[in-house]
Formats: C-alpha cells, sequence, structure tokens
C-alpha cells in the first residue's frame, strides 16, 4: 500500500499477534508521539498511521503494514 492512497476514514487490515485486525485510519501521524505507553517515531519522512481497531484500540503503522478493504 502506498502513502498516496491511504486517508483518514479509510477501513483498513492488518496483521498482529492476534491475526488479521479490522479498523480504520484516524490520523496520518508525522511527528513522534506515543500510544500506550510505545514509542512512535513518525516523521514527515517517514509517516505513520494512526489506526483504530473496531473494538476501539488504537496502533500506528507503516503505510506497507495496512491494506485497503474493498467496498
Amino acid at each position: 500500500m502506498t502513502e498516496k492512497t491511504l486517508k483518514t476514514g479509510d477501513k483498513v487490515t492488518w496483521k498482529s499477534h492476534a491475526g488479521t485486525a479490522h479498523g480504520k485510519i484516524v490520523k496520518k501521524q508525522t511527528s513522534p508521539t506515543q500510544i500506550k505507553g510505545h514509542k512512535v517515531a513518525a516523521s514527515k519522512d517517514d509517516p505513520q498511521y494512526i489506526v483504530e481497531t473496531d473494538e476501539g484500540k488504537k496502533a500506528a503503522h507503516k503505510a506497507g503494514a495496512l491494506r485497503k478493504e474493498k467496498g
């Protein structure tokens, strides 16, 4: 998945320790931040996407780890 094809609100899937997770993009992160005590090393040159699962849990992933859901 390329960065240009992802936007806020897109429904996406990604691999997690529990299998495949489903959710949506809530933000393109272009500066360092933390999620649940984990450091997210995002920058303008290396952005990450904040995603929220259907259960309300948040995580950060690079564009290459996300798959846009069809429909």
